[in-house]
């Protein structure tokens, strides 16, 4: 049976913020005819570097494979920004994918990413630049966040031409304003299309 082509999100959340994002833009993947959305996780992993996380998370998605990430067409990435950066889960994950590198799997695959902070300048925008970074190493197509989005002009919270963003209040408001929803569900669609046309 042949598996439906699908873009993977995958994230890393911390206290739900960028959990809640993920499901706004997996409903915006969801509304293309064609392609789905695969929602998975990241483990925890300790100040040494180790899978500190049982081998099945207690809630949400699943945790992301290798393989799941070698097939998928498309990649919405996600993860608090920590002092302008990617959150070290999120890394240990990526740096185990020089086998992909090697082979070439995620080349012309579109990508984008999506963030929280809990200040207004919290390096959202640098922290969706560390994601990016290590995806074109691997030959992926990055995707941003268009101006035919009202939301970006509108909003008072989160919202980059980079990706998706959500201003927390404090570190647990997972609560997205209407126009971070939005601009969550723009970024879905826009990257389920372009997998598509990438695919042809």
């Amino acid at each position: 049976m042949t598996q439906s082509p699908y873009v993977l999100v995958l994230f890393y959340s911390r206290h739900g913020s960028v959990a809640e994002m993920a499901k706004h833009i997996a409903r915006g993947i969801n509304k293309i005819n064609g392609i789905e959305a695969k929602v998975r996780q990241v483990p925890e992993v300790s100040d040494t570097t180790k899978i500190a996380s049982p081998a099945l998370p207690d809630a949400g998605a699943p945790y992301c494979t290798l393989e799941e990430l070698a097939d998928c067409a498309g990649l919405a990435i996600g993860s608090p920004s920590y002092f302008g950066s990617m959150a070290a889960p999120l890394k240990h994950f990526i740096d185990q994918t020089s086998t992909l590198w090697l082979t070439g799997r995620l080349i012309d695959k579109p990508a984008c990413g999506f963030t929280s902070a809990s200040t207004m300048h919290g390096g959202q925008e640098q922290c969706i630049h560390s994601m990016m970074t290590p995806l074109l190493h691997h030959g992926m197509v990055w995707l941003g966040l268009p101006y035919k989005n009202k939301e970006l002009i509108n909003t008072t919270a989160g919202g980059t031409p980079y990706g998706a963003s959500h201003l927390a209040n404090s570190t647990n408001e997972t609560a997205l304003t209407d126009d971070e929803k939005a601009l969550c569900e723009a970024q879905g669609k826009r990257i389920a299309e372009m997998a598509i046309t990438l695919q042809k």
